[in-house]
């Protein structure tokens, strides 16, 4: 088993930046494409980022892109989500995703996710 715990969150001015921390236990994680998703409240799940077991392939959701980096250190056994010139639209939940089959390099949906593995989430707030 294969557990997620994101960290990292907070509130912050708009324009201001924030690094998320997911921390995963279990060996075999570095070979696991992992994401973020991110949800606000009256909103479904979206898509954030994903990032292959090497960390040499990553994809962005246009929302986001030339804004947010995701990164992984698989010594740590983490994966990070670098968030620059953040806007009041980026307020959410931010969720932690990890899977040994999903492929990488396209845009996730939850389904894509299935038998795979969730954080508990971490608030990111944006205020105007």
């Amino acid at each position: 088993q294969v557990q997620l715990v994101e960290s990292g969150g907070g509130l912050v001015q708009a324009g201001d930046s924030l690094r998320l921390s997911c921390a995963a236990s279990g060996r075999t994680f570095r070979w696991y494409a992992a994401g973020w998703f991110r949800q606000a409240p009256g909103k479904e799940r979206e898509f954030v980022a994903n990032i292959n077991w090497s960390g040499g392939g990553t994809y962005y959701a246009d929302s986001v892109k030339g804004r947010f980096t995701i990164s992984r250190d698989n010594a740590k056994n983490t994966v990070y989500l670098q968030m620059n010139s953040l806007k009041p639209e980026d307020t959410a939940v931010y969720y932690c995703a990890a899977s040994e089959s999903a492929r990488s390099g396209y845009s996730w949906s939850r389904s894509d996710l299935r038998g795979g593995y969730w954080g508990q989430g971490t608030q990111v707030t944006v205020s105007s």
